[in-house]
């Protein structure tokens, strides 16, 4: 399995979040761990520009060639842009799941209180391989 990124925060339905510490604006995707349980990635629905997301919610869909996974809020707020790269290119998601194959952009309206760090994101996908 990838490397899990420190500097980043985790769900534990296996979303990213990055940013929180730059302010008010996250940005959100799937992690390596959940792209490698995935397979290949063949499409992604992600929340319209301007929706409100509240934490926990179904807000987008992945498709891979095995299954169709729910992309759930990680964060409550306004969604205020989405990775047109990944709607075309969805195996961004196996390729780059930290870099490009990001999904879309919160600005955030309460501080999250139930994200995972690195280390913790990594004790929970140990346990379940």
């Amino acid at each position: 399995m990838s490397s899990i990124p420190d500097e980043l925060s985790y769900t534990k339905e296996h979303e990213w979040i990055g940013g929180l510490d730059d302010g008010l604006t996250v940005t959100v995707g799937v992690t390596a761990y959940a792209a490698e349980q995935l397979g290949d990635v063949v499409f992604v629905q992600v929340p319209e520009i301007g929706a409100t997301v509240a934490a926990g919610d179904a807000v987008g869909e992945v498709e891979s060639t095995k299954s169709v996974s729910d992309i759930f809020a990680p964060v409550s707020g306004e969604v205020v842009a989405t990775n047109p790269s990944v709607v075309d290119d969805p195996s961004l998601i196996n390729s780059d799941p930290y870099g490009d194959g990001w999904l879309f952009q919160v600005r955030i309206s309460e501080e999250p209180d139930d994200l995972l760090s690195a280390a913790e994101y990594a004790a929970l996908t140990s346990a379940a391989s």
